[in-house]
């Protein structure tokens, strides 16, 4: 495998080692030093899960030629301030050049008009994190997205506003000008992102993923009813019927039309009140009043969704 790395900042002939820790280029000395000995565990011999020994080798490239130098950069405090001072030029830089710009991953594009730059720049690099070295052969590939990733955050926090999509494709000597009605394809917004992805992961069982999608939609638009109602079918996935029902509330006050929330409210409602009638019989019984009732509801998964709990 190659550790040569040709993508975002390493075309400047700069060393992105933000990129090689896969860290945000404002990440903190604790920040650093945290991602990095999580990478080690990954990647040392030592404490590696890698078997074989052609994966073994490549474990070891990465850790001794990209990995500790990175962090030897990062850590030092004079090695730092040097490299900062360095970077911060790079970023305005960038921002003169930005027409000239080619960006290569659909990502980078988003990232380049995003609004909401700050927060969607850190979720992008906390989900790559997750993956970079999993695939000890494509690692190269992954530091070279997040490396492009840091380049477009760069240029933007340089004070350069994108309006357009930056170039994707080689300049031409051509005059002739686009054609007049020709326009990006229309993508979904952050919040619609964040939604779908949230439902994939509730389907999947995966709650806590869901759980930090569903957040950083709400941090971006706290009045969608959509948001509100799919944290409503977390809450209820996981048998937790009153923090479900308080999002499925919220849900109907900010739309009384939100289809989700008018097909789940009355269930989560008839069966709360089942529930209530049921511990008042128990009441009873424990009073020695009558019998308890023994039928048993199968909880919420057995009353609502109709099967076993999941």
């Amino acid at each position: 495998m190659s550790l040569k790395i040709d993508g975002g900042l390493f075309k400047y002939d700069f060393i992105d080692n933000h990129a090689i820790l896969c860290v945000p280029v404002d990440a903190s000395v604790g920040e650093v030093r945290k991602r990095y000995l999580k990478i080690a565990r990954r990647l040392h011999p030592d404490s590696s899960v890698v078997n074989n020994n052609h994966e073994q080798y490549i474990a070891t490239e990465l850790l001794s030629k990209l990995v500790n130098p990175a962090y030897e950069k990062l850590s030092v405090e004079r090695n730092r301030a040097e490299y900062m001072l360095v970077l911060s030029q790079i970023g305005k830089r960038l921002a003169q050049e930005s027409a000239e710009l080619q960006l290569t991953t659909e990502v980078a594009k988003q990232l380049a008009l995003a609004p909401n730059l700050d927060l969607l720049y850190k979720n992008e690099l906390a989900k790559i994190a997750e993956i970079q070295f999993t695939e000890l052969q494509q690692a190269s590939q992954f530091i070279a997205q997040i490396s492009e990733l840091n380049l477009v955050y760069l240029m933007r926090r340089a004070g350069r506003l994108m309006t357009t999509t930056p170039s994707v494709q080689p300049a031409t000597k051509s005059n002739v000008p686009p054609p007049p009605s020709l326009q990006l394809p229309k993508e979904d917004s952050p919040v619609e992102q964040y939604l779908r992805r949230a439902q994939t992961l509730i389907e999947n069982n995966q709650f806590a993923q869901a759980k930090v999608e569903l957040q950083d939609a709400l941090k971006l638009e706290p009045k969608n009813s959509r948001c509100h109602s799919w944290m409503a079918m977390l809450y209820l996935r996981q048998n937790q019927l009153k923090m479900g029902k308080i999002y499925l509330d919220n849900a109907l006050k900010l739309d009384p039309n939100d289809k989700l929330a008018l097909e789940w409210k009355p269930k989560v409602d008839k069966f709360l009140g089942n529930q209530s009638g049921a511990n008042q019989v128990k009441k009873s019984a424990d009073n020695g009043d009558t019998q308890p009732d023994k039928s048993g509801s199968g909880g919420l998964f057995g009353g609502l969704f109709g099967g076993k709990k999941k």
